[in-house]
């Protein structure tokens, strides 16, 4: 099984740039514009969420976090000597990161978004 905790420079810089970008994301998951993807990935949810002059942004911050989800997923495969694990790596971490959700927040299920 891969060690989901393992820690390279790699590893480290991606997850840095996700912590940072939490906090911009985080009023985006907490009024249901973003939700957790059932792939490992963030979408955006309903856009009409996001105020008009801030939907351009948010469009980059999906694609910058989603980057970044897929570069750890990568590297942590890799940093456990097996990169053909990317996709339960993958797996896993949808799953870490579904379980984690604050109550509130939508992921997706069965092909639809639901409300934690």
């Amino acid at each position: 099984a891969p060690d989901l905790e393992i820690n390279t420079p790699a590893i480290s810089a991606i997850k840095n740039s996700m912590q940072a970008r939490h906090t911009q994301l985080l009023p985006h998951y907490n009024s249901g514009a973003v939700g957790l993807t059932a792939d490992g990935f963030i979408a955006v949810k309903d856009a009409t969420a996001v105020p008009l002059k801030d939907r351009g942004g948010i469009n980059s911050l999906v694609s910058a976090e989603n980057s970044d989800r897929a570069k750890l997923y990568k590297e942590i495969a890799a940093g456990n000597g097996h990169p053909e694990w990317e996709g339960d790596v993958k797996q896993t971490f949808a799953g870490r990161w579904i379980d984690k959700a604050q109550g509130g927040w939508f992921y997706q299920s069965g092909g639809g978004w639901v409300k934690k």
